[in-house]
């Protein structure tokens, strides 16, 4: 019955979802400012233009179908183009070229429970290894296309005027989708991935009352409060500096954890542990630290637009070589507090291999981030971020190897 209900509740985020691919008719209500400060841009462009190298090549050919991808899956420096289909628009809103780290997040929270059963590994069977990776792929569309897709539709929205000024070419400011359109999106998202969420709870068997902590769908809506705070008025903590990039940072490291630990996490008289619990809860928010430390490495392409636009990001207040050693300095010093706390209740060998991972990031800081973290900030990323996404499974590893349960954090 557990099963059946998680099926059905499935269905009907799929059927909710749906709706997004709905053609835009002549009754769509235009775009509206909404009383922004500023009006809205619209922006087309037939084609991108040619670029011509140094060396004098022309890269416009070759630019087209880099700049295409780029543009769908959210990044920056895209193209933008005028006949797209609306899946397409709808797509970029969500942006997903982030959803990676919260659906690595989610692997993390399942190694760190220890009872993920890979199949034909350590006594499962096929069936019993399937339907853990179902439940583990179910999580990830759920921290993934769901939450974060509605996270980043939401964001777009009230910063709009703030990409008409660093980023017109998003769905947005350029026009290519409406005001109802979004709202569409937003709703179907919200309240899709929280059908989702308690229906994982329900495939689980979670009591989310007795058990709250452990509730998918309790996370959710608490990921999900977080996402509006952060940008929508009047809280809009993106525009507060360091509660913003933390409440960013907890985002993409602890919650999909706290989701994929819970999703596998066993609770009750005979049940094998492994569930979420208060010390890793801290242990967690902890390592939120070096995420807000990449958060203040997204802001650093958006400086203009936060000055113009009063925005009191990191590196606005700080400027940017302020704000560049903060951001190494949140992101080495906490991967080493979590090193040599992993040290502290034996797991040493798991603290010498997060050691090692936390090497290659400074070597990286000292080449890109610190020398010009507005020329080189993907670059950076590219080359740092891979080692700390490792140094995250390596403590979840830890965390499994200890049996779930830390010393001296709660």
């Amino acid at each position: 019955m557990m099963m059946r209900s998680a099926i059905m509740r499935s269905a009907l985020c799929l059927a909710v979802a749906s709706a997004l691919v709905q053609p835009r008719g002549p009754g769509v209500r235009p775009l509206k400012n909404a009383g922004a400060a500023r009006p809205l841009k619209t922006r087309r462009v037939d084609a991108p233009p040619t670029i011509v190298s140094a060396k004098g090549d022309l890269e416009g050919d070759a630019k087209v179908g880099s700049s295409g991808f780029r543009q769908l899956v959210g990044f920056r420096g895209a193209a933008d183009t005028e006949d797209e289909p609306l899946w397409k628009i709808r797509v970029q809103l969500t942006k997903p070229g982030t959803w990676v780290p919260l659906i690595w997040g989610v692997a993390c929270g399942a190694a760190a429970s220890g009872n993920y059963r890979w199949p034909l590994l350590g006594g499962a069977s096929l069936a019993e290894g399937g339907e853990d990776l179902a439940k583990a792929l179910t999580c990830m569309v759920l921290s993934g296309p769901c939450l974060t897709g509605f996270c980043q539709t939401i964001n777009d929205w009230y910063d709009r005027d703030l990409d008409a000024i660093n980023e017109p070419y998003r769905p947005i400011p350029s026009g290519r989708i409406t005001e109802e359109e979004v709202f569409q999106q937003v709703y179907a998202l919200l309240f899709g991935g929280l059908a989702l969420a308690f229906g994982c709870d329900a495939w689980a068997g979670h009591d989310v009352l007795g058990n709250p902590l452990n509730s998918i769908g309790l996370i959710a809506c608490f990921g999900a409060v977080v996402s509006y705070l952060y940008s929508a008025p009047p809280f809009k903590l993106k525009a507060e500096g360091w509660r913003g990039s933390f409440a960013l940072g907890a985002s993409y490291i602890a919650l999909p954890w706290w989701c994929g630990q819970a999703m596998f996490g066993e609770v009750g008289a005979g049940a094998a542990g492994g569930e979420l619990t208060p010390d890793v809860v801290v242990l967690t928010v902890l390592y939120s630290f070096a995420g807000l430390g990449i958060a203040i490495v997204n802001d650093f392409k958006s400086i203009e637009g936060d000055r113009e636009l009063g925005l009191k990001s990191l590196p606005v207040a700080f400027g940017i070589d302020g704000a560049k050693y903060i951001c190494a300095g949140m992101i080495d010093v906490t991967q080493i507090s979590v090193a040599a706390y992993l040290a502290y209740i034996g797991e040493t060998t798991y603290a010498l291999i997060l050691g090692g991972l936390i090497a290659p990031q400074i070597w990286a800081q000292t080449q890109y981030l610190l020398k010009d973290p507005v020329k080189y900030d993907v670059k950076y990323q590219g080359t740092a971020q891979p080692f700390l996404v490792f140094g995250i499974l390596t403590t979840a590893l830890a965390v499994s190897h200890h049996g779930g349960a830390l010393a001296g954090l709660a």
